[in-house]
């Protein structure tokens, strides 16, 4: 543990914070896609099959606890809830987000680590992550007035994955032997997927109007 993965297991945490609080309390989902709570649903479900058989520490472990409940409950919110699902803009959000699975894994079956079940499995949600964010930034890019929460919880997501590019950084002048290809590769395409978010993020703070993004 360094501060930068604690930094990125920390905005991680805020950016699903900031959206079970806009949902549980406002009762809305508008600005929300489906289809990318979706996608990391499937990315945790995924990474985290070890959760009962492999213990790390108490930390891990509840980390992993709080991703995989918080990731199907906004799921749960979107499609059941019977307030939250009326404001579902579906006519909006119609990214073809199953067309993002099998590319992912036939990559993870062609490039992995090792050729397991496991070591598959997880390397796939490693790719899905990395792309998971698109329907969301489809979304945004279509509905074009973005609400404060909706741009927090999009924002906090990116700086999570920088904080965690910098923990690379970090650990591979400090620790002996420390390569990671494919978390790397994965892990720098998903954060230059926000970078156009990025510049109009602080575009609107520096200049105090509502964030907008180009359609």
């Amino acid at each position: 543990m360094n501060i930068f993965r604690l930094a990125g297991d920390m905005t991680h945490l805020a950016s699903v914070l900031v959206l079970l609080l806009k949902i549980h309390t406002i009762k809305s989902c508008a600005g929300v896609s489906l289809k990318t709570q979706e996608l990391y649903a499937l990315v945790f479900a995924t990474r985290y099959l070890d959760i009962i058989t492999d213990f790390v520490s108490v930390y891990n472990t509840i980390m992993k606890l709080i991703f995989l409940g918080s990731s199907f409950s906004i799921v749960w919110y979107i499609r059941r809830h019977r307030v939250v699902r009326r404001s579902y803009d579906k006519d909006q959000d119609t990214f073809r987000h199953y067309f993002l699975m099998l590319p992912c894994l036939l990559l993870a079956l062609v490039i992995h680590e090792k050729f397991t079940f496991r070591e598959v499995i997880w390397t796939f949600s490693i790719y899905l992550e990395a792309v998971a964010i698109l329907p969301q930034l489809v979304l945004l890019q279509r509905t074009r007035n973005i609400d404060n929460l909706t741009g927090q919880y999009v924002f906090l997501l990116g700086a999570y994955r920088a904080f965690y590019i910098l923990n690379w950084v970090y650990r591979y002048f400090t620790e002996p032997h420390y390569v990671h290809w494919i978390t790397w590769i994965a892990g720098l395409v998903q954060t230059l997927l926000y970078a156009d978010f990025f510049y109009y993020y602080f575009e609107s703070w520096k200049n105090n109007v509502r964030l907008q993004l180009p359609a």
